[in-house]
């Protein structure tokens, strides 16, 4: 049975609007790349023909992925989350005891996870440590560069 993909409202919105810009948009847009290669004749030293034809794999391999991700597709629903202890799809302000320094973390399924915009997976190492915890607890994460700890601050909805 395929892994249950965990998304927040904005991520399965992102993904839906994705999809139909790969299926309405993109396709047409290669598929004439792909026209054009052919008119230009012999397609054994046709470069653009078969960089057309890449594309074209890559833009379906992606629709099937998302397709995929959506079938199995299980949505938080931010506005009832707990805000007693922490779980997907709240926002969380904690304290990296080490450097003193407070970092602010969405917490989302994996899917969406982008640490450079400040959405960690709830399968990630600090993520798995920090679901669960309440306002005021110290939490030990073991990573790469070590054992970090750090303080839940405040937790509070994401949107």
């Amino acid at each position: 049975m395929d892994k249950k993909n965990i998304l927040t409202y904005e991520g399965l919105k992102k993904l839906e609007d994705e999809l139909e810009n790969l299926k309405v948009v993109r396709r047409k847009e290669v598929s004439q790349k792909i026209k054009e290669a052919r008119e230009q004749g012999d397609l054994s030293e046709n470069a653009e023909y078969d960089a057309a034809k890449d594309e074209q794999r890559d833009i379906e391999a992606r629709i099937e992925d998302i397709e995929k991700i959506l079938k199995n597709a299980e949505v938080v629903v931010e506005e009832e989350v707990d805000l007693d202890k922490i779980s997907i799809g709240c926002k969380v302000r904690i304290l990296d005891m080490e450097f003193d320094e407070e970092l602010e973390y969405k917490i989302v399924g994996s899917t969406e996870a982008n640490s450079l915009k400040g959405k960690i997976s709830n399968e990630s190492p600090v993520g798995r440590a920090l679901i669960g915890s309440k306002v005021g607890d110290v939490i030990t994460v073991e990573t790469q560069a070590g054992e970090l700890s750090y303080k839940v601050l405040e937790i509070q909805r994401s949107n």
